[in-house]
């Protein structure tokens, strides 16, 4: 089974960058966006053979997450079931016969780390959502998690310490996250792999120059973690400030 995540930066403005061929290139089972800053009736966005979920932030042009599925779910859940996160549309959870597929974009704790103390209690409630979920079956996680875990991660660890994503606070709740029964997909195949990269800032030449970090993720519970085959991620496909990212698992 090939899953493929994308944080697209809106899927309207992705759109006039070739976004449907770069998702007919992918030809994945499954294909999970971030940030699609728009409300589903805003957008035609339909493929052959695919089913679409939508989970559209209140916020007008904000957040918000999407699913394309070859293979119809047994159940759908849009959110955690906490209204105060919920709103924001960033979780959408598929039930399939073997495992449960969860696409989360993470709140960023912006400039200024005005948002941390919201993320910390964020991922404090992911991490038991996806706990309670893992009791049942097995997870496959993607998305935009907003965190490079660690120094390999990125392209300028000593100069981001301390910035948004690259704090010891979110860091820490990856490395918590990861102890509690999940793998880093990519991590697990290429520990020591460097230069890779999922996100560029649009300043500073920065794709151009390769200056990024990973942030994008496929995490699964270690109990599938030998079923993972291969975790790719696709530098050469542009659209968005991100890169999609793939995993290849049998399951």
């Amino acid at each position: 089974m090939k899953l493929v995540s994308w944080n697209v930066n809106g899927i309207r403005a992705c759109l006039k960058k070739d976004f449907e061929e770069s998702f007919k290139k992918l030809n994945s089972d499954i294909f999970c966006i971030q940030e699609t800053k728009c409300q589903e009736e805003q957008v035609e966005l339909e493929f052959e053979g695919y089913k679409s979920y939508w989970n559209s932030a209140e916020k007008k042009g904000y957040s918000g997450t999407a699913i394309f599925t070859k293979i119809e779910p047994l159940n759908v859940k849009y959110g955690i079931g906490k209204p105060e996160h919920d709103k924001e549309g960033r979780v959408i959870t598929l039930e399939f016969e073997n495992f449960y597929l969860v696409n989360i974009y993470t709140p960023n704790s912006k400039r200024g780390l005005e948002r941390l103390d919201y993320r910390m209690i964020w991922e404090d409630e992911i991490r038991n959502y996806l706990l309670k979920l893992n009791k049942t079956k097995p997870i496959i996680m993607c998305g935009d998690l907003n965190v490079a875990h660690k120094e390999i991660d990125l392209k300028n660890p000593k100069t981001n310490h301390h910035n948004a994503g690259f704090t010891d606070e979110e860091r820490g709740k990856m490395t918590e996250l990861l102890k509690a029964g999940f793998t880093d997909s990519f991590r697990y195949l290429y520990p020591n792999k460097e230069n890779i990269y999922s996100w560029w800032s649009y300043m500073f030449h920065a794709r151009e120059n390769n200056a990024g970090w990973r942030i994008d993720y496929f995490i699964t519970s270690k109990q599938i973690e030998d079923k993972i085959k291969e975790a790719k991620i696709h530098t050469d496909i542009y659209g968005s400030d991100h890169c999609p990212v793939e995993l290849d698992i049998e399951i």
